[in-house]
């Protein structure tokens, strides 16, 4: 439980530990920056002891009497009940488990992750040089050697290895090489802009439809928002049948 100790009092009125902590609830995060640890708490302790004196004098001098606070308070109290109003709207507003349940059923796709393979490659200039790799992988030297020893992508110092990748990550006729072929099959030179490229597919992983669970959250936060505003806009236009509004 937050304590509620009192640090100061001003003119009688109390100061507490639970009015330093709204006050500092109140700063920005930048502006809370500046009032860390035990100094800081002073720092800000005294800025509420100053508010109070200035709240003291405008008691004494009966400020709140006078024309301009009133029109002041008038104009806070507008823009208060207008806010107050919206804010009331907006919370009575809420998604239930079937809304959840049908979005996810109905828009599968979107929760749907794309198929991905796995790539190896040597990158090289010509086909003729591509060509006299493949001898020399299909006489026995080791793909990661031969991508270590041959290859220009930097990739080549990791045996040529590119990882995981989905389509639309690769040049077109990489990226169609490598999804037509066996998984550890070697494919003949491949042409890109970049070259020509010895390709050896090393893994394929079937895309993963995202669990209901998982995305519920984000399927409430947007419904949540798409039927605020709908309330907003149907009750605008029910209150504009109601009052009169005129533009000059």
């Amino acid at each position: 439980m937050m304590s509620n100790k009192v640090l100061a009092k001003v003119n009688g009125r109390e100061i507490t530990e639970q009015d330093l902590n709204f006050f500092f609830q109140t700063l920005g995060q930048q502006v809370q920056s500046q009032f860390q640890g035990e100094q800081g708490k002073n720092r800000l302790l005294d800025e509420l002891i100053y508010q109070e004196l200035f709240y003291a004098e405008a008691i004494d001098t009966k400020l709140e009497e006078t024309e301009a606070f009133q029109t002041e308070l008038l104009k806070m109290k507008e823009s208060m009940l207008k806010q107050f109003n919206i804010k009331t709207l907006v919370e009575s507003v809420y998604v239930d488990e079937d809304e959840i349940s049908n979005f996810y059923n109905q828009n599968l796709h979107y929760f749907e992750g794309q198929d991905q393979v796995g790539a190896s490659h040597i990158l090289v200039d010509s086909e003729t040089e591509a060509q006299d790799i493949l001898q020399e992988i299909k006489g026995g030297l080791a793909f990661a050697d031969a991508a270590v020893k041959y290859s220009k992508c930097p990739s080549n110092q990791q045996g040529g290895d590119l990882g995981m990748f989905s389509k639309g990550q690769m040049v077109p006729e990489f990226e169609e090489a490598t999804f037509a072929m066996a998984i550890d099959e070697i494919s003949s030179p491949v042409k890109t802009q970049f070259g020509y490229h010895i390709i050896m597919k090393t893994g394929e992983q079937a895309g993963v439809t995202q669990p209901l669970e998982v995305v519920k959250g984000q399927i409430n936060q947007q419904l949540l928002v798409q039927k605020q505003n709908a309330a907003y806009i149907t009750k605008v236009e029910a209150l504009k049948e109601k009052y009169a509004i005129e533009k000059l």
